[in-house]
């Protein structure tokens, strides 16, 4: 399964990014979707993600800033990004976990995107 993100870029504080991420593969289900990020020096931190239902969960450094959404059909999660802030700056990834049909039988995967640079200038 190949996660191909876009829409990362640069923006002043105060503006707006939206990331999208899709999942190319035949015969999948996928169950969560989430973004994740990593800025210089730091670790990989959970963003945002979103149940198969649509339930999603955010870190409290984001609440009431990013919101995050999918297409089921499309198999794409988006994260709409508002009043960046220069913390905000890292790489972000897109994840993808759910089950694949392969060889007459369904197995789990857990697929990572190469991910996109989002910097926030002061």
């Amino acid at each position: 399964v190949q996660l191909v993100e876009s829409g990362g870029g640069l923006v002043q504080a105060g503006g707006s990014l939206r990331l999208s991420c899709a999942a190319s593969a035949d015969q999948i289900s996928i169950d969560a979707m989430g973004w994740y990020r990593q800025a210089p020096g730091k670790q990989r931190e959970l963003v945002a993600t979103i149940t198969g239902g649509g339930i999603p969960n955010y870190a409290d450094s984001v609440q009431g800033r990013f919101t995050i959404s999918r297409d089921n059909v499309k198999n794409t999660v988006y994260l709409q990004m508002n009043s960046l802030k220069p913390e905000d700056t890292a790489v972000y990834y897109c994840n993808a976990n759910g089950r694949r049909w392969a060889v007459f039988s369904w197995t789990r995967f857990d697929a990572w995107g190469q991910g996109t640079q989002v910097t926030v200038s002061s």
